[in-house]
């Protein structure tokens, strides 16, 4: 069972570079080390969480790099904040735009909902 998570902000960049995929996951954990994050195991509550969810429409499978990440598509606070600021944008795995990706969650999850 994961520990209790205190509150927490979440948010999107979006954003061009010159660097590689693997450069800027470098420079985000780089941003995480230095503002004291450590990682004690999976889902333990973080003082700083920065991932690399898309990378232009690049798919990406290397040690420690999966792009887009793998899990994106379950997170509303993930697309939530994205479809703000990137509705018509494409996941290269399923073809289907951001605002897509985050009605067909809401919907999945409305129907999780409904009493049986």
């Amino acid at each position: 069972m994961p520990s209790a998570q205190p509150r927490y902000l979440n948010g999107v960049v979006v954003g061009e570079t010159e660097l590689s995929a693997r450069e800027l996951l470098d420079r985000l954990l780089a941003i995480e080390a230095a503002a004291g994050r450590t990682r004690p195991g999976p889902m333990a509550p973080r003082t700083l969480d920065l991932d690399l969810i898309l990378f232009g429409d690049k798919k990406i499978e290397e040690p420690g790099l999966l792009v887009p990440h793998p899990r994106f598509r379950e997170r509303l606070f993930v697309l939530e904040p994205l479809a703000e600021l990137a509705p018509e944008w494409i996941d290269p795995v399923t073809g289907s735009r951001i605002k897509e990706l985050l009605s067909a969650l809401l919907r999945e999850q409305a129907a999780e909902r409904r009493p049986s």
